[in-house]
């Protein structure tokens, strides 16, 4: 991994959504896609201007519930341990307001992002100290890939699978039963 560089390894099909997007829509991104986050880009320039993950999209539902719940009170049953919400009383207007959310309202628009160049031990290091779990890869200004937590473990598996197969079976630190 201290020899490979980011660009072997980065994905270079990203999902991108708008500013515009709203939040439903990324939702139903995410779940379709199977991804936790994506990069928010401006359709007019290009530009990455922030970026949305499934944190972010809780974070918005429960800046919004709680922006309704101190206007109209809490509308949970009674807060007992195991109750459950009772969307039946819930505000009329939580959900159309929840529609009317987009990207830009829930997205980070501080961008963390390393050149397609760099090695991939300095752009783990980069997410583990910023701790995040994924990473833009820019070159010259231009989205060219993303760097995720996943693409890291997949490195790992293969080390450890080719250690494994130069072994005979077993790799270091491997359960002996």
């Amino acid at each position: 991994m201290n020899d490979m560089l980011v660009r072997e390894l980065m994905q270079r099909e990203v999902l991108v959504v708008s500013p515009e997007t709203p939040l439903v829509d990324v939702h139903r991104l995410f779940v379709e896609e199977e991804i936790n986050g994506a990069p928010v880009v401006d359709e007019g320039s290009g530009k990455v201007v922030g970026v949305i993950s499934s944190l972010d999209l809780l974070r918005a539902v429960r800046d919004e519930y709680d922006s309704v719940s101190t206007i109209s009170g809490s509308y949970f049953r009674d807060e007992l341990p195991g109750s459950d919400p009772n969307w039946n009383d819930a505000p009329a207007d939580f959900a159309e307001r929840m529609a009317t959310l987009t990207a830009a309202d829930a997205m980070v628009k501080e961008r963390v992002w390393v050149p397609s160049d760099m090695s991939v031990a300095d752009a783990a290091e980069v997410m583990r100290s910023q701790r995040i779990h994924r990473v833009l890869v820019i070159d010259d200004h231009e989205l060219v890939g993303i760097l995720t937590t996943f693409d890291l473990l997949q490195v790992l598996a293969a080390q450890r699978h080719a250690r494994k197969t130069a072994t005979g079976g077993r790799a270091a630190g491997d359960p002996v039963c």
